[in-house]
């Protein structure tokens, strides 16, 4: 945030500042002591939040260092609902990014161990919350789809994805992916071989996304 005080006038002449301070020198002197116990305040606020994000920070690595490490086997459905709700529990009281962070971790634990209506929850959370990053929104909406694919109406799914879909949404390509395999699940091959097909020749997509869908327009295309 600019400083509000870097455009100050400097150029008062001094019996004008003399006049000016005979006749309301005291509230002045009051509205000088206000700015710098605002100035102070302001300070303190953002010493106590660098303090809880950095105390945030090193609470996730900790909760999620023997989830990353390299090579790790996966954990155990019992060890992944562990791992998710002691998550969940530092997310409920942890700043906006992390909270967000650590939800969306639990969840995918949550999904991992077979506790879908868990995950499910907890991604609709995400997604509907107004103060969590929109990318973050975003991939919480479509990893429900992508977990409630065959499990929630075809309908459902469909209305959830179509503005990722779209093309200015970063995840428009995934988002087409699984629109396409809905559309498989319906038989509705010819609206499948339109999504695949603006995939396999997008951009935006990864070689493995182009390579599934030029991979399933092959198969359905004999």
């Amino acid at each position: 945030m600019p400083d509000i005080f870097d455009e100050v006038a400097e150029d008062l002449r001094h019996d004008q500042a003399v006049k000016l301070a005979k006749s309301y020198g005291i509230w002045l002197l009051a509205a000088c002591v206000a700015v710098l116990l605002g100035v102070g305040v302001q300070q303190g606020w953002q010493d106590h939040q660098a303090r809880q994000n950095t105390q945030a920070a090193l609470k996730f690595l900790a909760l999620t260092d023997a989830l990353d490490q390299p090579n790790a086997p996966a954990p155990s459905p019992d060890q992944a609902t562990q791992s998710a709700k002691a998550l969940n529990d530092f997310a409920a009281g942890a700043p906006e990014g992390y909270k967000t962070l650590a939800n969306l971790r639990a969840a995918v634990l949550y999904a991992n161990a077979g506790q879908e209506p868990q995950a499910a929850a907890l991604w609709t959370g995400v997604a509907q919350d107004g103060a969590a990053d929109p990318l973050l929104r975003d991939l919480a909406t479509l990893l429900w789809a992508q977990h409630s694919i065959g499990v929630a109406p075809d309908a459902d799914v469909l209305a959830k994805l179509q503005p990722l879909a779209l093309d200015g949404n970063a995840y428009h390509p995934v988002a087409r992916e699984l629109q396409g395999l809905v559309y498989l699940r319906q038989g509705n091959d010819a609206g499948a071989k339109v999504l695949f097909t603006q995939i396999a020749t997008d951009p935006h997509a990864t070689d493995n996304l182009r390579n599934r869908a030029a991979a399933l327009l092959a198969s359905l295309n004999g």
